[in-house]
């Protein structure tokens, strides 16, 4: 039988597994939008990717609040099989310029709800493409407030903002970030799409779909390096304690 210290090591090294993957766990489980980053005054097409966190539920509605105090004059859904996409507008106080024309209203709220027997299963994940523009050219960022709604009537709120200097909070919301135009084509969108394509709702042009990809693959990379990185420190721990016991185990031998 193993004796009280050893079996004390052997918990210890456990909790101190369980600890690590606990904190680590959070992290990947995120309401987001990818990619992260957009240029402003462009046009741009980018997914909100929602993961199933509930062992126990589907989820089943997404809901998406846009900002109005940097509206957006173009939002286009792109279809998804067995989701049925709803688009609510809002009366803007002061009207908008878009390519010279006033613009009354934007888009407020998009939700998405699953067909009958359509879900975000436990342990899966589903992304829902939105083209956006033009993006605004005095922000650096654009907060999307999301909800989501799990089968068994559980609703995640994904609304708090992260402030400079303090802990990520523990439902953040998808934050786009706005950077400065590195181009132009002269009509106020920059290359990272063109107009048509972001305004009819069928995609992006070809420099907006190569940099969403190297986006989309940079934060799978950095995503599964932090993986690694904690199995890496989880196989340490268990070693280091079966190392320990096997040092005691020899001791105990020696002494009798």
């Amino acid at each position: 039988m193993r004796s009280l210290p050893a079996r004390r090591t052997a918990a210890v090294a456990l909790a101190a597994a369980a600890a690590v993957v606990a904190l680590a766990g959070p992290a990947f489980a995120h309401v987001t939008v990818n990619p992260g980053s957009a240029e402003q005054g462009g046009y741009t097409a980018v997914d909100f990717r929602v993961p199933n966190e509930n062992d126990a539920a589907g989820t089943v509605k997404l809901e998406v609040n846009l900002p109005l105090d940097h509206p957006l004059a173009s939002v286009r859904t792109q279809p998804l099989p067995g989701w049925t996409s709803t688009v609510e507008k809002a009366k803007l106080d002061k009207p908008i310029k878009v390519h010279g024309n006033d613009v009354n209203e934007a888009v407020a709220k998009i939700t998405w709800t699953a067909d009958a027997g359509v879900k975000v299963a436990p342990g899966q994940f589903q992304e829902f493409r939105v083209s956006l523009g033009p993006l605004p050219t005095d922000a650096d960022a654009l907060v999307f407030k999301a909800l989501q709604t799990y089968d068994n009537g559980d609703v995640v709120r994904w609304i708090d903002e992260a402030k400079d200097g303090q802990p990520e909070p523990a439902k953040p919301a998808p934050v786009l970030k706005l950077t400065k135009a590195t181009s132009a084509d002269g009509h106020g969108v920059t290359a990272s799409a063109t107009p048509s394509a972001a305004a009819d709702g069928h995609g992006t042009g070809h420099g907006d779909a190569a940099k969403n990809d190297a986006a989309s693959d940079d934060k799978a990379s950095d995503s599964t390096a932090r993986v690694l990185g904690v199995v890496g420190i989880v196989v340490g721990v268990i070693g280091t304690a079966v190392g320990v016991l096997g040092l005691r185990r020899r001791s105990g031998g020696s002494a009798s």
